[in-house]
């Protein structure tokens, strides 16, 4: 901040030293223009004022105050400040407006995708969420958890076709039904069938058929896992990418025997069990949940990253860890920016016992939270 007011000393010394030859009164308007990019009206203004004094300063110390050189640069520098103290003035309102619709903004996008619990019955949880959007902190992936009727844990993780801001009203479909359903329904295949009447019933209304005619689709992996160790745990695949499952190191892919087609494509209900996948998750095992922003992100070359391989490569001491070696190696097999919304869980079956974990450290940019991550 010191900056312009010192070049307004340094210029008018440097216009009086070196005489009526040179004349670097001119340059005076740098000040106020520097100034509006570092302050407010107030002190722009002020920076302004201070360098029409230093022109009449050096116009006085040349005995040319009523010149009319002198008095068209003192003119026009005074002309010059004013007009950027109002372009100042006018990028101050506009700021303001900004903040109060991110603010409000934030607070929608957090509304719709609730940071899920550390813990979540027998459940350990991190997550991870990248919008390609700046500012975004939810697109076209989404995820939730909620407690079922019985003493299990539910889980829905999905995909929207596109992505940044244009998919919310979508993926708030899909949210809204699995939080509404997901203590009414005794056996998933009620829960699904009910996610898909409500993305069929209600699509149109929240896409934007005009600019965007294609076909709308919602891809979901929807899980119910008990407190206990047995019963199994299940799930139903609708057209999403196969979790992933580590056990002692190993990492296993659930493929879906039976997968159903996405959400908005199917319209008649599921009338058995047959699309159930069971399977075992004993403690200490962990699950990872995806979207095919994961699997499709590509390297400078070309290549797709290949997370079942990495995942199996790195140290699954807990959750936070595991979350941490693929966000920090994603980034580095992209380097930039991903090019499409990223949503990652891993999900841990620990000990009742077992304490809480301390919070996790945050690093920055794309809102990569220890509870999750928002880009």
């Amino acid at each position: 901040m010191a900056i312009p007011f010192v070049l307004i000393v340094t210029i008018a010394g440097l216009d009086i030293y070196t005489g009526r030859h040179v004349q670097l009164g001119p340059l005076l308007v740098i000040a106020p223009a520097l100034t509006a990019s570092l302050a407010g009206p107030l002190l722009t203004a002020l920076a302004g004022v201070l360098a029409v004094a230093a022109q009449v300063l050096i116009a006085v110390s040349f005995g040319g105050l009523t010149t009319s050189n002198h008095v068209a640069q003192i003119i026009a520098l005074a002309a010059l400040s004013a007009l950027v103290v109002l372009m100042r003035f006018a990028r101050e309102r506009r700021d303001r407006a900004l903040s109060l619709a991110r603010s409000v903004a934030e607070t929608a996008q957090r509304a719709l995708l609730r940071p899920p619990p550390r813990r979540i019955g027998p459940l350990q949880v991190a997550w991870l969420y990248m919008s390609p959007q700046d500012e975004a902190e939810i697109g076209g992936d989404l995820f939730a958890f909620a407690r079922a009727a019985h003493a299990a844990t539910r889980v829905v993780i999905g995909d929207v076709r596109g992505n940044g801001l244009a998919a919310i009203g979508e993926a708030s479909l899909v949210l809204g039904a699995f939080r509404e359903g997901a203590h009414r329904y005794d056996a998933l295949p009620g829960l699904v069938t009910a996610l898909g009447d409500s993305v069929s019933r209600n699509l149109e209304d929240v896409v934007d058929t005009e600019h965007d005619p294609g076909e709308h689709f919602i891809t979901c992996l929807v899980l119910e896992i008990p407190d206990d160790a047995l019963p199994d745990a299940e799930m139903i695949n609708c057209g999403h990418p196969p979790p992933l499952l580590v056990h002692d190191q190993r990492v296993t892919v659930l493929h879906a025997r039976q997968p159903l087609p996405p959400l908005g494509v199917r319209e008649r209900p599921i009338e058995d069990d047959d699309r159930i996948d069971p399977f075992t998750l004993t403690c200490g095992d962990m699950l990872v949940l995806y979207t095919d922003g994961v699997i499709e992100a590509r390297s400078p070359s070309g290549a797709f990253y290949p997370l079942a391989e990495r995942v199996a490569s790195f140290p699954a001491t807990n959750p936070d860890t595991l979350l941490h070696h693929i966000h920090r190696d994603l980034l580095a097999h992209i380097g930039g920016h991903p090019a499409d919304d990223v949503a990652l869980l891993v999900i841990e079956r620990a000990p009742s016992h077992r304490p809480h974990l301390a919070p996790r450290p945050t690093d920055g940019h794309h809102r990569h939270h220890p509870e999750g991550a928002r880009t």
